[in-house]
């Protein structure tokens, strides 16, 4: 799969590796937050993702150990119609005391998957299954 990325920001390129299926996402300028403060942060990098699929976004697995800042949405969901230019991905991020985040620091990561296929909803008296 090939996937077009512009970078907005001097940090190092993303790449996948052998050991892990999600992409490290980086912090694209250097973040002070005070305990409370709320931030988008930029992670320098627009894509168009390939017609069918979306990117699930998510902070890594120590991004609250080193810095103490959660995602505020919990799951980023980007589809591929954000796909322009200026389409800037971004990390809405909660800290829950003081921090520095510096440029270039690994702060969350993403993963490529297919689009869900159309859903029909059809309401019944019973399910049929055993609760």
């Amino acid at each position: 799969m090939e996937i077009s990325i512009k970078y907005h920001a001097d940090i190092d390129p993303l790449e996948q590796t052998d050991h892990g299926d999600w992409i490290d996402l980086r912090a694209a300028e250097d973040v002070v937050m005070k305990a409370g403060e709320y931030k988008l942060i930029s992670l320098g990098v627009s894509m168009r993702l390939p017609l069918g699929y979306e990117a699930l976004v998510i902070p890594r697995s120590s991004t609250f150990k080193h810095w103490g800042v959660i995602q505020t949405n919990h799951c980023g969901l980007i589809d591929n119609s954000y796909c322009g230019d200026d389409d800037i991905w971004m990390f809405p991020a909660l800290a829950t005391r003081d921090v520095v985040i510096e440029k270039n620091s690994r702060i969350c990561q993403f993963r490529i998957q297919k689009k869900m296929s159309s859903v029909e909803f059809h309401t019944v008296d019973r399910l049929g299954s055993v609760n």
